[in-house]
């Protein structure tokens, strides 16, 4: 019997670290408009995405295509602010609506979901519900944080996957 408690107990830890954590962001106003695209971001929060500094600004978005072109380009998006003064980055979970760590989110591109921008990276806490997503939603591929580029991008504003 310990054994088998002690095979849960591990299943246990390895499922819960593949989860992405649900984090604490401030909600964005319904005047906050997304600095990439303009905009009001409170009219969509089933795909709000956060950039929370650690002097307690935030900028919000219409969703993580948006928030990842603002992160690959802070030049453009955010001058006067730097991706180390960074705490938190977040993007709501597709099915729990939720916000959750941006870093450890699964992403599916190319399904049939579109976002406030059409198509999306369309985040999941895990993997196996971004399998489920993709299955049911004829989605092309599964990406990870690091994993999107800015041509992706350019590829996802085109229709291309």
């Amino acid at each position: 019997m310990n054994r088998l408690w002690a095979a849960g107990l591990a299943a246990l830890l390895v499922l819960g670290a593949a989860r992405a954590e649900t984090v604490t962001v401030p909600a964005p106003g319904e005047k906050d408009t997304c600095p990439v695209c303009g905009m009001f971001v409170a009219l969509y929060p089933e795909w709000v995405a956060t950039v929370l500094y650690k002097d307690g600004h935030a900028h919000h978005f219409d969703g993580a295509k948006d928030l990842f072109k603002y992160l690959l380009d802070m030049p453009k998006w955010a001058p006067g602010h730097r991706a180390e003064d960074i705490q938190t980055i977040a993007v709501t979970d597709y099915y729990y609506v939720e916000q959750i760590d941006a870093r450890a989110a699964w992403y599916v591109i190319g399904s049939d979901t579109l976002g406030p921008m059409g198509h999306e990276l369309v985040p999941h806490a895990t993997r196996e519900e971004a399998e489920e997503f993709l299955a049911d939603h004829a989605g092309k591929r599964i990406l990870r944080f690091d994993e999107v580029t800015p041509e992706l991008l350019e590829n996802l504003d085109a229709g291309r996957f």
